[in-house]
């Protein structure tokens, strides 16, 4: 039987090392700052934004909310994201994905400043954490990491897995790994014989994108399998995630339940990010 991995936890010990590195920062004198643009009402989108805005509240962090119309144009968009690249008090900036069908995601990510990139999304960020500088981190991995470490995890010489190869969680997932100095294997579709590479992870981390996709047969017994997914299933909605859960926890060591395993690090690691921006930006490290 698996031990369970507890993300509403472990989220809500490191907002609570952010608050209180957050009220360090502000008796000198140093507000922390994020602003956060939704652009049009996707639903989805619209129910992160509020999570993200609870958050800032609980930590400290001042939330700049810029919430734009569906037809902004995309030099709409990049005038403001420059204006707030230039604004000295603003330390993160965060635009909602997805965006608008016309307007370029790619030219949007590009044009956050990296020193305020908190998403970890610009190519700058991606590049510093492929050769080991410092910078932001995709805050899904990141919360990966942590979710690992803190349910002590030993990462060094250990045989990780990660099912997916996305730029937001796969590809960077796998460079963190490696950063823990663990033997890092990377599958996806065209990948032969999944099975019998999965069974060889002591780690295994699922971001493949299918409901329930991964089940026991796929597991090496005492495992600990980290499930990123996120899907709505059946005529109840109910959530569940890429990894079959009721089949898998009697094999795995350790495991993350959906909801309430990777998701809620997401929030807590953005929360982070924002600290760690303004520490940079006023020398304070």
């Amino acid at each position: 039987m698996a031990e369970i991995i507890d993300g509403k936890k472990i989220s809500q010990d490191i907002k609570d090392e952010v608050k209180d590195k957050v009220a360090a920062l502000k008796e000198k004198g140093v507000d922390v700052s994020l602003a956060v643009i939704l652009v049009g009402n996707d639903p989805a989108s619209t129910v992160y934004v509020g999570n993200k805005k609870k958050a800032c509240e609980y930590t400290g962090i001042r939330s700049l909310s810029y919430e734009l119309p569906e037809e902004t144009t995309e030099e709409e968009l990049l005038t403001l994201i420059d204006k707030l690249n230039n604004d000295d008090t603003v330390n993160g900036i965060l635009v909602q994905l997805p965006l608008p069908k016309h307007i370029d995601e790619d030219k949007i990510i590009r044009g956050i400043s990296p020193d305020k990139d908190v998403d970890g999304f610009h190519p700058e960020s991606v590049g510093r954490l492929s050769i080991g500088e410092k910078g932001f981190v995709s805050c899904t991995p990141a919360g990966v990491i942590q979710l690992l470490k803190r349910s002590n995890v030993e990462l060094t010489g250990a045989e990780c897995v990660v099912i997916g190869r996305s730029n937001i969680v796969g590809k960077p997932m796998s460079m963190l790994l490696l950063r823990e100095n663990a033997t890092v294997t990377v599958c996806h579709s065209r990948t032969k014989d999944l099975r019998e590479v999965t069974k060889r992870a002591d780690v295994l981390v699922v971001a493949i994108g299918k409901p329930e996709f991964i089940d026991d047969s796929y597991i090496k017994e005492g495992a600990t399998v980290i499930d990123v997914g996120i899907h709505r299933k059946g005529e109840g909605k109910k959530l569940c995630g890429d990894v079959d859960y009721e089949k898998v926890f009697p094999v795995a060591g350790k495991i993350t339940p959906v909801p309430g395993g990777v998701g809620p690090m997401t929030i807590a690691m953005l929360m982070n990010n924002c600290y760690e921006a303004a520490v940079m930006q006023n020398d304070l490290s």
